[in-house]
């Protein structure tokens, strides 16, 4: 077992508007809410566990993945796509837990997009050695709605690109409990998250877990 990344340290605050237009970091937005988040976690896992799906190319993706809310995104060899049905269990997905809603509703708000409505959650499970290649949203209909995503676990490195693949990627320290919220006219850019090392943090172990809140419907 590693030593814990954080000892008794408050880890340096972000500025609230880092990426420009449609955009903000919210350093710490979780932590006041950090309990009911990783119980309602725990039991969206237990129903619909992660799985490392497979890409239209036949790629076993590195990160694992579930959902929860009346949609959740899937990959296979048929193509992306968001889906009300869990392929694993054939049943829907686990219900939005409130706490997830209010969290995106919240966070959502305080970067300037009030009446957030999500339906879907994204659920990643990182590990050390894993990485998100830069890639653009383009499965949901209403682009209005900003794009909500949570960090909780080991720190990640944000990759935060352009309208083209081939702009320049700035790159934003994410700890836990940091949120990145992101739409309007920002809503197309690339994103992505770093690889990173070993560590371990106190409530989590050696995982990062993020949720990614959509209006995908």
């Amino acid at each position: 077992m590693g030593t814990p990344l954080f000892d008794n340290e408050t880890p340096p605050a972000l500025p609230k508007d880092v990426l420009d237009a449609g955009t903000a970091v919210l350093a710490g937005f979780v932590l006041d809410r950090e309990e009911e988040l990783l119980v309602s976690l725990k039991l969206v896992v237990g129903q619909s566990p992660f799985r490392n799906m497979i890409t239209p190319g036949g790629f076993r993706m590195s990160v694992a993945m579930s959902n929860c809310g009346p949609l959740g995104w899937v990959t296979d060899r048929t193509g992306y796509r968001y889906s009300g049905i869990d392929p694993e269990t054939n049943s829907s997905w686990p219900e939005m837990p409130p706490a997830f809603r209010r969290l995106a509703e919240s966070a959502a708000n305080e970067a300037g997009f009030p009446n957030f409505v999500p339906d879907a959650c994204h659920i990643n499970r990182d590990e050390p050695g894993t990485k998100l290649s830069l890639h653009q949203g383009k499965d949901e209909h209403d682009l209005t709605q900003p794009i909500v995503s949570v960090s909780l676990g080991l720190p990640a490195t944000f990759l935060f690109g352009g309208l083209e693949r081939r702009d320049k990627v700035v790159r934003i320290p994410l700890v836990h409990g940091d949120v990145v919220v992101w739409g309007g006219p920002a809503w197309l850019r690339y994103h992505g998250v770093g690889p990173w090392g070993e560590g371990e943090h106190p409530r989590l172990g050696r995982v990062r877990n993020n949720l990614t809140f959509r209006k995908a419907g």
